[in-house]
């Protein structure tokens, strides 16, 4: 979701380093989950989800710089909600994303949905369970760092690391402001805007009006701990308590 703030495109997510196109990032890991399908079939596949990070976030508070530099630290990759919903939008892209997820782990996805659905009986719409079968498989075929679209709502909650980055409105309008070199006033009233369409989603997708403080493992308050580098060590030192054994 693309807006114009002062006649400069943003899409949440954005931050001083440049990444490359939900498009692009999106065929490169399809690309290669496809070339490690013939491998793949020769591991001894295992049921489950690996250890997942799941970040929470206001829009424009950060927490994709965080992703990239915990990334980095830990050899995970970053799925943030742009190149989710590139992948879920792309029937082609979507199909190889859930056949590559199923041929290595037969029947898993199908009892992890049938799970969900039970338990959440207001997810009706199609668009909703093709999400939560791209973010279920994507989950399976390499351990992720989600951010954006509740994906810690909807991977079993044993095997999620779920982290929520909020920060007041001021911290948010003056960072993106200085990201976009917009003026302040336009930066708020398009957040204003971005975080009704958050409200939408998640009510619509998921039932709910906020993000619970209970739903996480942790809760990071960016007016306070300022530096990404110093957040994604809080996560990182987190994860590795949680699932320790797992991670060696």
């Amino acid at each position: 979701m693309a807006v114009n703030i002062g006649g400069v495109p943003y899409i949440p997510g954005m931050y001083a380093k440049r990444r490359p196109s939900a498009a692009e990032m999106a065929n490169q890991y399809i690309s290669e989950w496809d070339k490690r399908r013939l491998q793949a079939k020769q591991e001894q596949p295992q049921r489950g989800i690996p250890p997942t990070i799941c970040f929470s976030r206001k829009i424009g508070v950060g927490a994709l710089e965080v992703a990239d530099i915990l990334a980095e630290k830990i050899h995970y990759r970053v799925i943030d909600r742009e190149i989710l919903e590139h992948i879920a939008a792309e029937a082609k892209l979507s199909e190889n994303t859930v056949s590559f997820f199923d041929e290595r782990y037969p029947g898993v996805l199908n009892e992890f949905l049938a799970l969900l659905f039970g338990e959440k009986s207001f997810i009706k719409s199609d668009y909703t369970r093709h999400l939560f079968s791209v973010v279920l498989s994507i989950a399976g075929l390499e351990p992720t760092v989600f951010v954006g679209r509740g994906t810690h709502l909807i991977l079993p909650r044993d095997r999620v690391m779920a982290v929520r980055f909020i920060s007041s409105s001021d911290h948010r309008a003056k960072r993106l402001a200085a990201v976009l070199k917009v003026e302040e006033k336009e930066a708020r009233e398009k957040l204003d805007e971005i975080d009704k369409e958050q409200r939408d989603f998640f009510k619509r997708v998921y039932g709910k009006k906020d993000a619970s403080p209970y739903e996480f493992d942790l809760v990071i308050n960016c007016d306070f701990i300022k530096d990404p580098e110093v957040a994604a060590e809080i996560v990182r030192h987190a994860f590795t308590q949680k699932f320790g054994p797992e991670l060696r």
